[in-house]
């Protein structure tokens, strides 16, 4: 069993931003990304992961980008916070991933395209606000927690995988008493991010009742997006698709808005 007391040691070790990155986070959270990229162009770590993400196949550069301040300029402002958070995902990666058959370009792949397609959704929905569109970064941050919790346990998730036939999330509920949902909202907490970004990525586990408004939209298009995204070829390899109970009923009057915003995104 993975104890609560074990899963919240794990979380508060996560470790605090950097105060080089924790900086441009608070301008970037204040809306000035020319002070942000100034502050990220002094981290030599950050300025290198900027340069490897942004010119990640998904974006789509014929030239090399490598200037923080164009970077961020590309990004704009929405972008840039969740890509700082993506940075600090860059921090708990593990060097090399036991449970999960991934490599790290694979995982950054992942961050990439998840963040590109949640921009684009934001953006169909008329939807501006940092907050949201840096909520996205919570689903990969705690796919990491888990690579961590079950690799000292890689024998008991293989029983469990292979005599009952459970898939990792279930293996994960049964084993501490929360899903991928309930660690995103933990790890929510720990960056201090609003409540209302806590409740939104619990709900985009689809099993959140009564919800309405904007709150529903926003949850029924990050559940489809999840599933779209862990439903590719090398994150169904992985595992990782076995997170999402896809809620077909759930997204299913959003579903041709959906394919048309992803297909020109």
């Amino acid at each position: 069993m993975i104890t609560s007391d074990e899963i919240e040691s794990y979380i508060q070790n996560i470790p605090p931003a950097p105060a080089v990155v924790q900086e441009a986070l608070n301008h970037a959270r204040a809306g000035d990304l020319t002070k942000a990229s100034k502050c990220a162009s002094e981290d030599p770590a950050l300025k290198l992961y900027l340069k490897t993400l942004m010119n990640r196949p998904i974006y789509g550069f014929r030239n090399e980008v490598s200037d923080v301040a164009q970077i961020f300029g590309i990004l704009g402002l929405g972008a840039s916070q969740q890509t700082l958070y993506n940075y600090l995902l860059s921090l708990l990666t593990p060097k090399k991933w036991e449970l999960f058959s991934l490599n790290n370009h694979q995982f950054y792949d992942l961050q990439a395209s998840i963040s590109k397609h949640w921009e684009a959704i934001l953006t169909h929905l008329k939807i501006n606000d940092k907050e949201i569109q840096s909520a996205i970064t919570l689903i990969p941050a705690s796919i990491i927690v888990c690579e961590s919790l079950f690799a000292s346990r890689k024998a008991e998730v293989a029983q469990l995988r292979s005599v009952k036939a459970l898939d990792f999330n279930t293996i994960l509920f049964r084993m501490s008493g929360r899903d991928l949902f309930d660690l995103s909202g933990e790890i929510a907490r720990k960056w201090e991010m609003p409540d209302r970004i806590v409740t939104l990525i619990r709900s985009a586990s689809g099993t959140v009742e009564d919800l309405t408004g904007q709150e529903r939209v926003l949850a029924q298009w990050m559940h489809l997006l999840l599933f779209y995204e862990l439903s590719q070829p090398a994150y169904v390899s992985a595992g990782l698709n076995e997170f999402i109970d896809f809620k077909i009923e759930f997204v299913q009057n959003i579903y041709e808005s959906f394919a048309q915003v992803v297909q020109n995104t």
